[in-house]
């Protein structure tokens, strides 16, 4: 009997080192099949997004006669590259880049500077009323835009603003809700023992800002340039209401302008698009590491 339990067990323990290799390679298999299937149906998903700037692009491309064609032209022939100088006779390319650039630019920058420090006090300062100030600045994002929009005019046409580009760039210096939460976010990920060290080295808040948490948040800062930038390049409510010389319009006001004088110009229509899609595109991919890490990293921990 002895002898026979042993062989069982030896038999049994064959088995199970054989049955280990499939087990494993099954397992290995159907992650492969799980991976390719997301990446199946993300593919599709990106394909259905990159078919209107395919179009564009490919309109832009096109002569007058194949705008509209059935079925649709896709591979345009010849290629009309003269449609982007055609865009910039009709379109005050150049004078509304540089307006563009005017408010961007210094927005971005306030953006930046303002909610940088202020993530850094709600995450790194300890002060009585602390998280009651965040919760109030994330009360701040559930506001409609539209509810601010008269008080603000209002304010603005008061002080004398209204028809200068103030009006979009100082307000940024103020903060913004979601920049604030995204960064605050990082800076709580980032060890304490590092802030200790650098107490007991004799550094003070400012210097451990600069130093130590600038250095180190640089994907959740590519990841707030992008989005301010994104948001004022693309702005056309604000360069509506606050903008009424035609000297001071922006791409986007200008390319309303372009569609209503030119409305049956589709080609150079979309030649212009492209010109101004094309900045952001860029950004992108200069930033898109950061980008991912520090979307990836500000949803680790609260």
């Amino acid at each position: 009997m002895g002898q026979t339990g042993q062989v069982d067990r030896s038999k049994m323990a064959q088995g199970q080192a054989l049955a280990q290799p499939l087990r494993r390679a099954t397992h290995y298999a159907l992650l492969r099949l799980k991976t390719s299937l997301a990446f199946i149906v993300l593919l599709v998903f990106a394909g259905a997004f990159l078919v209107p700037i395919v179009w564009m692009v490919s309109t832009s491309l096109k002569v007058d006669a194949q705008v509209f064609t059935d079925p649709p032209t896709w591979l345009p022939s010849p290629l009309k590259w003269s449609n982007y100088a055609d865009a910039l006779t009709y379109f005050d390319f150049g004078p509304d880049l540089r307006n563009t650039l005017t408010i961007t630019l210094p927005a971005v920058t306030g953006t930046l500077i303002s909610s940088a420090l202020v993530a850094y006090s709600l995450s790194r300062l300890q002060w009585p009323g602390r998280d009651v100030v965040f919760a109030f600045i994330l009360a701040t994002m559930m506001i409609p835009k539209w509810v601010t929009l008269i008080p603000l005019y209002i304010l603005f046409n008061k002080i004398g603003w209204v028809g200068t580009f103030l009006p979009l760039q100082v307000p940024a210096w103020a903060g913004d809700a979601f920049s604030i939460f995204l960064l605050r976010q990082f800076f709580r990920q980032l060890p304490q023992e590092m802030f200790d060290a650098a107490a007991i080295d004799g550094a003070g808040h400012a210097t451990m800002f600069w130093r130590l948490v600038l250095p180190l948040s640089k994907p959740a800062l590519a990841v707030v340039v992008l989005f301010s930038f994104t948001n004022n390049w693309t702005d056309f409510l604000g360069p509506l209401i606050y903008l009424s010389d035609p000297s001071q319009y922006t791409l986007m006001l200008g390319q309303y302008n372009f569609f209503g004088v030119h409305s049956t110009a589709w080609t150079q229509l979309m030649a212009s698009n492209v010109m101004i899609l094309a900045p952001m595109i860029i950004l992108y991919f200069f930033t898109q590491r950061l980008f991912i890490a520090g979307i990836t990293f500000t949803g680790l921990r609260g």
